[in-house]
């Protein structure tokens, strides 16, 4: 298993954060993962809802099916996906308000027999992209 976590203050209200985190036309635009929706959008954002999603992971594509797990609109996006080599991902997104500012927190767990082989490596380069992510919903919504 590999987990990775980032965090950051973002200085717009969670309604504006929540709107561009949700938003699949942009989400290229700030989410240093993604490559591509194959199936284009929008999604409907509903607890179990499934999307497809072209990736980059340590520098290789991946194809992960996605399924919305939890969902507290403005406050919470949890999904899991089923991606290459029978791992599965679970990212969490939580929001925070703090006055006019929202603390963002994406928290992520990888598993699977593939991820024991590479969990350092994984680790690493899932915690940059995170933290590459979250300077670029920032930036849009600044």
């Amino acid at each position: 298993m590999a987990e990775v976590t980032a965090q950051a203050r973002i200085e717009a209200p969670a309604g504006t954060v929540w709107d561009r985190l949700t938003d699949f036309d942009t989400y290229g635009e700030w989410n240093a993962t993604h490559t591509a929706f194959p199936r284009g959008g929008p999604f409907p954002l509903e607890v179990g809802a499934g999307y497809e999603e072209h990736m980059k992971l340590m520098g290789f594509p991946a194809e992960v099916a996605w399924t919305v797990r939890e969902l507290e609109p403005g406050r919470l996006l949890g999904i899991e996906g089923k991606g290459p080599m029978g791992v599965t991902l679970m990212m969490r997104y939580t929001l925070t308000p703090d006055g006019s500012a929202t603390e963002v927190r994406i928290a992520g767990t990888f598993t699977g027999a593939a991820v024991s082989l590479m969990a350092g490596k994984l680790r690493d380069s899932a915690g940059a992209a995170l933290h590459e992510s979250l300077r670029g919903l920032a930036a849009l919504v600044a």
